[in-house]
C-alpha cells in the first residue's frame, strides 16, 4: 500500500478541493487509479467546527479486494486509519484479536488489524507490531488524531499544521503544493550540503516536518494549540545492552525475519548480488522449503559485474532465476527520473542504478526481499571495521592536518579519519564541511556528544549511529522511494526490530574487524569455498565522475539558473573544477540534485 495524503481544516472543505488535493498528490507507484480514494466529511463540536479530507492511494499486496480498500472505517469504534505499508505478523495478530472477540470485516487485511488493534488495545498495540508503516489513526468520539512511524523510519510521513488546517501524507511534495508552504529551510540546506540529506524532524521547507523514526505525533482537535504532542513508544537509546550473545537464538530470529515476509498475495522475488547478504536470506529460504524467484543485475563492463557469484547462489539453491545486463553509461532520462522521483534531496548517487533495478524487477514482480541492513546489522561496513582497530598518537596528529586542508580540493577526510575521537572520525564518512566553506554557510553539524552516550563502547557508539542516522535517515529514503516509484514493494529481514534490540542488547563477541559477518559465514560455508566468502565487497555502481565531468555544461547550466545556489557562491563550479576527482564529482551531483529537485516541487 502507498501513498496518501489528508487535510483536517478548521475552514469548509468540498469536494472541489479534495480533487484538487487529489490532482496534487504525487503517487507513491499505485496499481491504477481505481485505487484512489476521497471523501468530505464534517464534524461540529462546541469549540470549532472540523471539516476532513482524505484521499489515498493503494498498492495492492494483501487482500486485493475491495473491502481492504483505504480510509478504512470502524463503526463500532468510531475510528478510521489510512495506513502505507506491510504488517508482517497480521494473522497471528487477527488470531489474537479475534479470540478476543473483536469482529472483522475482510478476509486477511493487516489494515484492518492496525485499524481495529489500535481501537481496540490502544497505542500500546504498537508494541506488536512487526512491520514497516506510516499510520493516520483518528478517534472521531475524542476528537484525536495521530501520526505514527515504523521503528526504523521504512516509511515515510509528513505534516503541517497552520492555524487553519493540518495537511500530513506520505509525500513532501504533495503537502508543500497542497499547503502551499514553499518556503525553505536554510538551515535544513546547510545540513543537506554537509550529510546529503536533511534529518528528522526537519524537512527542506519551513513549517513542514517529518515523524520521527518510532514516534507518535498526537493532535487534540479540542484544543486550542493544534500542534501536536510527541512521545517515541520505540527509543533504540534504551535497548544498549551487554548480555552474552547466542548464534542458535540469533539465527532463529533471523530465521521468522524471513519467513514472515515471503507472505504475500501477488508474486515475491529476492533481490540477488551474489554478496553474504542477499545469500544468506535465499539459504534460509531454501532450508525452510521455500520456492525462491531471485533477480539481479549484471553489468557489461567486467570490472563491476559479480554475474560468477550470483548465478553460482542461484544454481546450489535452485532459485528461479532473471538476470538484467545493463551497460555502466545510464541514459540522461533515467538519471534524471532517478532524481525526480524523490519527494526529498538525498544525495547518493547509488540512487541511480537502485532506481534502474528496481523499475527491470517491477516489471515481473510487485515485491521484493533485499538484503538492506545487513551491514548495520552485523558490523560489515569497512568504516566500522576500520575504526574498531587501535588508533595511534601518530595517527591523531595527522588527522589536525585537516583544518589546514584546501577545501576545493575535497573534503580533507581522509585526514579526519585518523582522530582520536570516535565521533570525529566517524563523522569522516558523512559529512562535508569543508563544502559548507567553500559555500560560506555555518551550520552546526550532526555529530555531537547528544548523538549517542560518551559511555559506551566505539563499537556501540557506531552501531547507535548507523541505525540513527545512516539506515533511518539515508538507506531507508533510498529504498523506498527508488522502489516505490516502481510499484515494488521492498522487504528487509535485517531491518526487523527483533534482531536490531537483539544485537543492540547483547555483547559484542561476534564482531570480529578481521572477519566480518562471520555469522553469515557459517550460515552458508558448507555450500561455499573461501574464494566466495571472502571476497571484496562490491555495491551497485555509478561512476558519477565520468557522468558529472561528461556532462558539465548541463550541471553548470542548472547550478548558475537554479533556485539555491546563487545565493551561496556561484562560483563553486569553477572552484571544483580546479581538481577533478570523484570526491567533487560527488559535491557537484550533490547541489545538482538539490536544484533539480526544487525545480520540481
Amino acid at each position: 500500500m502507498c501513498g496518501y495524503l489528508g487535510i483536517l481544516s478548521t475552514n469548509e472543505i468540498d469536494q472541489t478541493e479534495a480533487q484538487i488535493a487529489n490532482n496534487n498528490l504525487i503517487c507513491r507507484g499505485p496499481d491504477s487509479k481505481k485505487d484512489i480514494f476521497s471523501s468530505t466529511s464534517k464534524y461540529n463540536n462546541h469549540l470549532k467546527n472540523f471539516n476532513f479530507s482524505f484521499i489515498f492511494n493503494r498498492l495492492s499486496i494483501l487482500d486485493l479486494s475491495e473491502k481492504a480498500d483505504q480510509p478504512m472505517y470502524s463503526k463500532k469504534f468510531n475510528t478510521a486509519v489510512m495506513f502505507n505499508g506491510e504488517i508482517f505478523n497480521h494473522a497471528e495478530l487477527r488470531k489474537e484479536l479475534e479470540s478476543e472477540g473483536v469482529q472483522f470485516k475482510t478476509d486477511h487485511s493487516d489494515s484492518e488489524v492496525v485499524l481495529l488493534g489500535l481501537s481496540y488495545k490502544g497505542l500500546s498495540f504498537l508494541d506488536k507490531l512487526i512491520g514497516q508503516f506510516a499510520v493516520f489513526f483518528i478517534d472521531y468520539e475524542n476528537m484525536v488524531f495521530h501520526l505514527i512511524r515504523d521503528r526504523l523510519g521504512q516509511k515515510p510521513l509528513f505534516y503541517s499544521v497552520t492555524s487553519e488546517n493540518i495537511t500530513f501524507g506520505s509525500n513532501l511534495k504533495s503537502i508543500a503544493r497542497v499547503s502551499k508552504n514553499k518556503d525553505y529551510n536554510f538551515e535544513s540546506i546547510g545540513e543537506y550540503f554537509s550529510l546529503g540529506v536533511v534529518t528528522a524532524p526537519n524537512t527542506i521547507f519551513k513549517n513542514i516536518y517529518k515523524v520521527e523514526p518510532g514516534e507518535i505525533a498526537t493532535f487534540n482537535l479540542l484544543e486550542e494549540d493544534l500542534n501536536p504532542t510527541k512521545i517515541k513508544y520505540w527509543n533504540i537509546d534504551e535497548l544498549v545492552g551487554n548480555q552474552n550473545f547466542n548464534d542458535e537464538e540469533f539465527l532463529s530470529l533471523l530465521s521468522d525475519a524471513v519467513n514472515i515476509r515471503v507472505n504475500a498475495d501477488v508474486d515475491v522475488a529476492n533481490f540477488l548480488s551474489g554478496g553474504l547478504d542477499s545469500t544468506s536470506i535465499i539459504k534460509i529460504q531454501e532450508k525452510n522449503n521455500i520456492n525462491t524467484n531471485s533477480f539481479s543485475v549484471g553489468y557489461e563492463d567486467s570490472k563491476y559485474d559479480e554475474s560468477i557469484w550470483f548465478n553460482k547462489v542461484a544454481k546450489i539453491y535452485n532459485t528461479n532465476h532473471r538476470t538484467k545486463n545493463i551497460g555502466n553509461n545510464f541514459k540522461l532520462d533515467d538519471i534524471l527520473n532517478s532524481i525526480n522521483i524523490f519527494d526529498e534531496p538525498y544525495a547518493d548517487p547509488s540512487t541511480v542504478p537502485s532506481y534502474i533495478l528496481s523499475k527491470e524487477i517491477s516489471k515481473f514482480f510487485k515485491v521484493a526481499i533485499s538484503g538492506d541492513g545487513g551491514d548495520e546489522l552485523f558490523g560489515g561496513y569497512t568504516r566500522t571495521l576500520s575504526l574498531l582497530s587501535n588508533r595511534n598518537n601518530i595517527q591523531n596528529i595527522y588527522s589536525k592536518l585537516f583544518y589546514i586542508y584546501p577545501s576545493f580540493l575535497g573534503t580533507g577526510n581522509n585526514l579526519r579519519k585518523y582522530s582520536s575521537d570516535i565521533l570525529k572520525a566517524y563523522s569522516s564518512y558523512f559529512e562535508d564541511t569543508k563544502l559548507l566553506n567553500l559555500l560560506g554557510i555555518n551550520t552546526e553539524t550532526k555529530f555531537n556528544n547528544t548523538l549517542v552516550s560518551s559511555s559506551l563502547s566505539n563499537y556501540k557508539k557506531m552501531q547507535l549511529i548507523e541505525y540513527k542516522l545512516y539506515l533511518s535517515e539515508m538507506m531507508m529514503l533510498k529504498v523506498d522511494r527508488t522502489s516505490m516509484a516502481n510499484s515494488l514493494e521492498v522487504r528487509s529481514p535485517f531491518v526487523d526490530h527483533r534482531l536490531i534490540e537483539y544485537m543492540l542488547n547483547h555483547n559484542e563477541t561476534h564482531i570480529d574487524p578481521k572477519n566480518s559477518k562471520q555469522i553469515l559465514k557459517n550460515l552458508i560455508n558448507e555450500d561455499f569455498d573461501s574464494s566466495f566468502l571472502n571476497r571484496k565487497k562490491m555495491g551497485f555502481v555509478f561512476n558519477i565522475e565520468e557522468w558529472i565531468y561528461q556532462n558539465l555544461d548541463l550541471v553548470q547550466d542548472r547550478l548558475i539558473n537554479g533556485k539555491i545556489i546563487k545565493s551561496y557562491n556561484s562560483n563553486i563550479v569553477n572552484l571544483l573544477k580546479i581538481n577533478k576527482s570523484r570526491m567533487n564529482a560527488n559535491r557537484l551531483w550533490k547541489i545538482f540534485f538539490l536544484e533539480e529537485f526544487l525545480d520540481g516541487s
